[in-house]
């Protein structure tokens, strides 16, 4: 029920702000979130791939902290996949993530922890 709401107010921000909009963009964070909650990793790494990533680069920069949360949304549904090209380039997502969250944010930052934990994780395996 969670995701069917998700997605219909997704679809709402998309229609009225467009895609680059930052509302739509943390709306489609929420979608990607609940779609990963869910299982359904293969749909996260399509949506956030070919949508929402891409308009969150665009609009917030490569290095907000949206777009950093979305990037680790796509590294994570990765993880979860399992699967050897996926754990790659997962792997290479969160080098990536914990570099620029060092970098923006610092060591400390829950953020960075987070990042640096999944990248452990992949690691490990």
């Amino acid at each position: 029920e969670a995701l069917v709401l998700r997605r219909e107010i997704y679809a709402k921000h998309l229609a009225l702000h467009g895609a680059a909009h930052k509302s739509t963009i943390l709306n489609g964070n929420n979608l990607a979130c609940s779609m990963r909650k869910e299982g359904h990793f293969d749909e996260v790494k399509l949506f956030v791939r070919n949508q929402l990533l891409p308009a969150a680069r665009q609009s917030l920069g490569s290095d907000h902290d949206l777009t950093l949360t979305i990037n680790l949304n796509i590294a994570i549904a990765l993880l979860y996949l399992n699967s050897g090209d996926g754990l790659l380039e997962a792997e290479t997502i969160l080098k990536d993530q914990v570099q620029r969250r060092r970098r923006v944010f610092g060591s400390a930052h829950p953020e960075t922890r987070r990042s640096e934990e999944f990248l452990s994780e992949i690691l490990a395996r």
